[in-house]
């Protein structure tokens, strides 16, 4: 048998040679046919595929590997930037085993035949815009599967374990939905498992125990839910366990501590409860261990010691008792160590950070008390260091002098004493420093300040005294509180000098002398609260040169003479007190004075004028001749009374304006105020009637409160306004209702839509709006410039600064979202404001996509509700999606998620819109920084999101062209 088959090998050999000789031009022309087709079908912007062409075999073509037969191996393509529909073409290649198409712009649907690919062993598609649902699977021989970050939707498909071979798969930062399928435990060869960033339910198949091969388990952001199952614990070849932003609950399972390979176990943001499992100690490669938010109790065992190699240790925001274990200061690796809000007590360990390689500590809101450590810069590392709301005491460390590596320090709020040392006022990197609300003493001029990069600084509320130094060393200050001490002597000109100033905060001290001219030069200068000193003479005529200035505070002064008629033009004012002081004449007419409250301007010889609410009498309607003009007699005499006279009926008129009116007409009885005294003389309640007809309707909604918008025309001069009906649904509108209304009256700001006027009747009124030519916000985004976008976000948050920190009592918009804001032809967007406080929820849809998570439960509107609903505005201004896309489903958190899944783990690219890709090259730093606030304004804790003025700061400074990525962690409030 065997000389037989020899003799005829060389027969079938011949045969063999002579088939592949006619048939492999024929197969070389089928996959150059194929590869031609899918280059027609794609957009090659920058002709990286420019040599794809018949002139040149197809195995020097720039992507393309060949195998020793010529045939196509491996077509990787990543980051070429190719746009266009994703083609069937190349994955009828008969021999490819490798495509990478990852990190362009391919979209459509992922085509059905894609996984019947016989040869195919690694396919990357991710970071492009993918949709519709993943193909049934049936390739036994693919490795690798990487499909993250495009839009693809659907369910996970069943028979997704027949990839029998499959050891790496990431499905992350999609729009997929349901359960994931059990079928998945027949991958026993999976090393690596992403499936973050989705919108899966359901529990963790507890099937999952049979993938002994598995490295690597990321299932964070999705809305999980039931108990960690406890045959994770099988997996002992798991080095990282990731199931972070879900709604896992129950305990933390025991069979963790048999994870011996485990290096990173985050478990944060879920609902876990009962005290950190024992066996968890057990865990000696562990470097990063993160429980935080959630609700997990008991003390912090000792045997936290046996963890030699962590590194970070996140357990904040839950309800840990009893001391800080000693133990911590035994491992040598800790860095970042984060216990903040829990009901920590004792004293913190005497020798923490003495053997640490400390970086970030935060201790703060807990109950600590005893000192605070020497050791804690003991690394040369130390850049954060975060102990406040506490009752720590003793003096500030002499160690911290000479930690040159500290740039936020917040020790406020406990009784610390003791004085500054001259070595503290001289650290360089320092830019935030709060020791404010403690028994801090001594004098701060006699040391030199060079805290070069200074921008945050509160020495409020200890017990300093002495005169205020003329320079803190910065010349990036935005915010100095020096209030509720004991500092003397005159405010130093050089204050004028800090351009970047904000806030400047000198009330309740002893401070003496006139305010300086000089600081009309902050032209950045929002708040300036001076009240409750001992200063004197004019006030300057300067201060009304401040162009955003919205709070001016100089009561309990000794300041004289006339308040200057130029703050009345000043627009960005809005809360003036300039009680108890002894300024005289009459109040200016117009802005904040308008119709100030009696309370701002009491206390004083002998002011007059201003609204009925200010309670002070009208000004004397004239004044007497000079005696020297008594010689021209009667004319001029006559003359004089007639001015008088004129401007006495003038100035009640224009009061009258303004004040409530009863008007009785065809339609009942009706109540009527005005604003602004230039539309009450433009404006009729026949107006107001006649434009409230069905063909002027501009918008309707659905709810019980604002219930139809309308646009109307003054009869008198074409102005145009908008006026919005409310109605008591079957129930009668208080007259208390329109009390709170008329105060919203008063709020003026450039980027807030003005209330004119209302009137009202007992079950029904209407508002009336300053009519601006433009359009939403939601309109036009897409077709905006990133110059456009960063000015319409400076805006807002301008506009939410105002009503936050500038209004009292504070304004809250309710519905933050785009529908809210109105871009004009400048792009100035202007914030429309239906409800003041406290009735907000009356013109708010909870279903709105931008509602804060807390307000959905409590039906409870906050100014951290507002900045949630900013933070997802600045994620449309730079990703384009919407939180409302049908691709984020019905759960409001899903563009939270997904944003931050991006942000973590992918470059820009992939997730800035497609629009403004092209400003990323010049903008990196600031679109980085802009992502990173705009997550920190969504962070799920209302408490760890920033308050308005910090969000207007960091915005700012984020755009400013010398930005630095920051590296914040999300979830830190500190």
């Amino acid at each position: 048998m065997a000389k037989k088959g020899t003799k005829r090998c060389p027969i079938f050999s011949m045969f063999m040679l002579l088939f592949l000789f006619f048939n492999l031009p024929m197969l070389h022309g089928e996959e150059l046919e194929l590869l031609l087709s899918f280059k027609a079908s794609i957009k090659d912007q920058f002709g990286f595929l420019s040599d794809w062409n018949s002139s040149a075999t197809f195995c020097n073509w720039h992507g393309i590997v060949c195998d020793n037969s010529s045939h196509v191996n491996s077509l990787e393509l990543s980051g070429q930037n190719i746009s266009g529909k994703l083609s069937a073409s190349i994955f009828q290649l008969q021999y490819v085993k490798v495509v990478d198409l990852s990190n362009n712009q391919l979209f459509g649907e992922i085509p059905g035949d894609l996984f019947s690919c016989p040869s195919l062993q690694f396919l990357n598609l991710s970071n492009n815009n993918l949709t519709g649902p993943l193909p049934r699977i049936s390739m036994s021989h693919l490795e690798t599967l990487d499909l993250s970050n495009n839009m693809l939707s659907g369910r996970i498909p069943d028979n997704i374990g027949l990839l029998s071979s499959l050891q790496f798969l990431d499905l992350g930062g999609n729009v997929l939905v349901g359960k994931i399928p059990k079928s998945i435990s027949n991958i026993t060869t999976l090393q690596v498992l992403t499936l973050a960033s989705n919108q899966l339910v359901g529990e963790i198949p507890h099937e999952i125990g049979q993938m002994k091969s598995l490295k690597w388990i990321y299932l964070g952001y999705n809305n999980l839910s039931g108990e960690i199952p406890t045959e994770i614990g099988d997996l002992t070849s798991l080095n990282h366990l990731d199931v972070v932003y879900n709604n896992l609950s129950g305990h933390i399972p025991f069979s963790l501590g048999n994870l011996s390979n485990l290096q990173y176990l985050f478990l944060y943001e879920n609902k876990l409860t009962g005290p950190i499992p024992r066996s968890l100690f057990n865990l000696k490669k562990l470097a990063s261990l993160d429980l935080s938010i959630n609700s997990l109790f008991g003390e912090i065992p000792e045997l936290i010691i046996q963890l030699q190699n962590l590194e970070i240790l996140h357990l904040f925001s839950n309800n840990f008792t009893g001391k800080i274990p000693a133990a911590l200061t035994s491992l040598p690796r800790l860095q970042v160590l984060q216990l903040w809000s829990n009901q920590l007590s004792g004293e913190i360990p005497r020798d923490l950070g003495r053997l640490n390689n400390l970086t970030v500590l935060d201790l703060s809101t807990n109950y600590l008390a005893g000192k605070i450590p020497e050791s804690l810069c003991n690394s040369g590392q130390l850049y954060k260091l975060i102990l406040f709301s506490n009752s720590l005491e003793g003096e500030i460390p002499g160690s911290l002098n000479s930690c040159k590596s500290l740039k936020r320090v917040r020790l406020q709020n406990n009784r610390l004493s003791g004085e500054l040392s001259s070595s503290f006022t001289k650290l360089p990197l320092v830019n935030f420093l709060d020791i404010s609300g403690n028994y801090l003493s001594g004098r701060i001029d006699k040391q030199k300040w060079d805290m070069a990069s200074l921008e945050m600084l509160n020495l409020g509320k200890n017990n300093f005294f002495g005169e205020l130094p003329g320079s803190f060393g910065s010349d990036k200050l935005q915010n100095l509180d020096l209030s509720e001490n004991q500092f003397s002597g005159n405010i130093p000109k050089s204050f004028g000098g800090l351009s970047e100033l904000v806030q400047l905060e000198l009330r309740e001290n002893k401070l003496s002398g006139h305010i300086p001219e000089e600081l009309s030069s902050c032209k950045k200068l929002v708040r300036l609260d001076l009240s409750h000193n001992q200063l004197s003479g004019l006030i300057p005529i300067s201060l009304a040169q401040l162009p955003v200035l919205g709070l001016l505070d100089l009561s309990e002064n000794q300041f004289s003479g006339e308040i200057p008629e130029s703050f009345g033009r000043l627009e960005s004012l809005v809360e003036v007190n300039i009680s108890h002081n002894h300024l005289h004449g009459s109040l200016p007419s117009t802005g904040a004075f308008l119709a100030i409250n009696a309370s701002a301007v009491a206390g004083n010889n002998n002011l007059c004028g201003g609204d009925i609410t200010s309670g002070l009498p009208p000004c004397k309607s004239g004044k007497s001749p000079v005696w020297w003009y008594v010689l021209t007699c009667f004319l001029v005499a006559l003359v004089m009374f007639a001015i008088a006279a004129f401007l006495v009926v003038f100035i009640r008129s224009r009061r009258n304006e303004l004040e409530q009116k009863r008007v009785e007409n065809e339609y009942g009885i009706w109540e009527m105020q005005f604003f602004d005294s230039k539309v009450s003389k433009s404006l009729t309640m026949e107006d107001i009637f006649s434009s409230a007809k069905d063909e002027n309707v501009i918008m309707r909604g659905n709810n019980k409160g604002v219930s139809v918008s309308y646009g109307g025309k003054s009869s008198m001069n074409n102005m145009q306004f908008v006026v919005k009906e409310m109605k008591g649904e079957n129930t009668v509108l208080p007259t208390s209702f329109w009390s709170v209304v008329a105060e919203f009256g008063k709020l003026k700001h450039p980027n807030i839509i003005r209330l004119m006027g209302i009137c009202w009747s007992e079950k029904r009124g209407f508002l009336v709006y300053e009519y601006v030519e433009g359009k939403v916000l939601s309109e036009v985004l897409r077709n905006l410039s990133w110059e456009r976008r960063r000015k319409i976000a400076i805006g807002i948050a301008k506009a939410l600064s105002f009503l936050h920190g500038c209004c009292s009592p504070s304004v809250v918009v309710g519905d933050m979202s785009p529908e809210r804001v109105l871009v004009d032809g400048k792009d100035e967007p202007r914030l429309s404001l239906s409800l003041p406080a406290g009735l907000a929820c009356m013109d708010t849809k909870f279903s709105s996509a931008y509602v804060a998570p807390e307000t959905r439960e409590t039906k409870e509107m906050t100014e951290q509700s507002d900045i949630y609903g900013f933070g997802l505005i600045l994620i449309e201004l730079l990703t384009g999606k919407s939180p409302a896309d049908t691709e984020f489903g019905m759960q409001e958190n899903n563009i939270v998620e997904w944003a931050r899944y991006c942000y973590s783990d992918c470059h820009l690219d992939v997730w800035i819109d497609s629009m403004i890709r092209g400003h990323a090259t010049n903008n990196q730093n600031e679109i980085v920084e802009t992502m990173n606030l705009a997550l920190h304004c969504t962070a799920t804790d209302p408490t760890a999101r920033p308050c308005a003025t910090q969000v207007l700061k960091n915005l700012e400074s984020a755009m400013k062209p010398s930005s630095c990525v920051s590296n914040l962690k999300f979830s830190s409030s500190n």
